[in-house]
């Protein structure tokens, strides 16, 4: 059947082509057995740009990313490419699409699924049915702030500085974004900044405050420290619902967010832009929280649970297809529940298969669940 579905597939560096290709074989199960045809198409990004076309990202792929519904993206980046000029390293690249595309709200889920209880570096009982959404600004802070650089001083010696700086209109849609998405959850929103010792800090409290109290009354709203936060991850995890924070806080409050799961090979991203004020649409790039992963590249070994559930992700923010995000969640919980693991998250009496060997597992659980 003919589909509007527009997905541009970007593969990238060390184990992204091959996560990226279990989830393109559950693409293909749902054009033959749900009978939803995607539109794919694929490009170069990462270190795989840089060696064909000497960029990590090509304006004719920024073009494209540009018209599509949803970019599916796997990873960048591998030690041949790290002494290449700051500016021309596979992470640009993604940071490129992250900037033009304007995907400013990035959804890190952290879920627990049961049979992955014991993988945690944390008791069973303080993990046991996590659920959290950190929801992290994408597109301002001090990763974008200028100035930015590294200068000689008069002195002779090297100063390396980054602004941290946000606008309220940044923290305004940032904050709206956290509070609608409590609302299909539990309600509540823990806004983390450093208030105590950064002025970016009290604006972003005071604004989160303030959309709070004019628009979302309703929703429970709670204020932490960012370094207070980190402890209190690794402490009580289970206190939080939907945490809304800035780029570097985010990035760094996820990644402590994904260990809570066993690995973060288990972790999917959705990174959305603005809506479209007259289709509602919105831009957005889904990717695993993982990073490209160059010591295992190519032998079979990555999980692709990430990259399956950030596909699940596409379906449900992307299309409204929340019955076939369902189905691809509930198989992997389920197959996760038979003792069936990558190398990651195995313990020592789990089954270990290879990457191929695990989509092969979701494949048929699919079909269980469609019969």
């Amino acid at each position: 059947m003919a589909s509007n579905k527009k997905v541009l597939v970007l593969p990238g560096d060390g184990i992204g082509p091959e996560v990226v290709g279990e989830v393109r074989r559950i693409v293909d199960w749902m054009d033959k057995r749900r009978h939803v045809t995607f539109d794919l198409s694929e490009g170069l990004v990462g270190g795989a740009a840089i060696d064909k076309h000497g960029i990590p990202l090509t304006d004719e792929t920024m073009a494209d990313a540009m018209h599509v519904d949803a970019v599916l993206f796997g990873s960048v980046g591998g030690p041949q490419w790290e002494k290449l000029d700051f500016g021309v390293q596979p992470e640009r690249g993604l940071l490129r699409l992250r900037k033009e595309m304007q995907l400013y709200a990035n959804l890190r889920p952290a879920m627990v699924f049961d049979a992955l209880a014991d993988a945690s570096s944390l008791k069973k009982d303080l993990v046991a049915g996590l659920d959290i959404m950190i929801l992290r600004e994408l597109t301002g802070g001090i990763y974008f702030g200028e100035p930015r650089g590294i200068e000689t001083m008069p002195s002779g010696e090297r100063r390396g500085f980054n602004t941290q700086s946000y606008t309220e209109s940044e923290i305004e849609r940032i904050a709206r974004v956290g509070f609608e998405l409590a609302r299909k959850r539990s309600n509540r929103v823990m806004s983390v900044e450093k208030a105590n010792v950064m002025e970016s800090g009290v604006l972003w409290r005071e604004i989160t405050q303030r959309i709070h109290d004019d628009e979302f009354p309703d929703v429970q709203l709670d204020h932490m420290y960012a370094d207070n936060c980190a402890m209190q991850l690794v402490r009580q995890p289970k206190q939080f619902d939907v945490i809304v924070t800035d780029n570097l806080f985010g990035d760094i409050l996820s990644d402590c967010a994904a260990m809570l799961t066993g690995s973060l090979g288990m972790l999917p991203s959705a990174s959305l832009g603005a809506e479209d004020p007259t289709t509602g649409a919105r831009k957005a790039l889904y990717e695993p929280v993982h990073g490209s992963a160059p010591d295992i590249a190519g032998q079979g070994k990555a999980n692709p649970i990430a990259e399956v559930l950030s596909f699940a992700m596409l379906l449900r923010y992307s299309f409204d297809m929340g019955e076939d995000a369902d189905m691809v969640e509930n198989a992997v919980a389920n197959v996760l529940a038979t003792g069936i693991r990558t190398g990651d998250i195995a313990g020592p009496n789990d089954k270990v298969v290879s990457t191929s060997q695990m989509g092969d597992a979701l494949l048929l659980e699919l079909d269980k669940q469609s019969a």
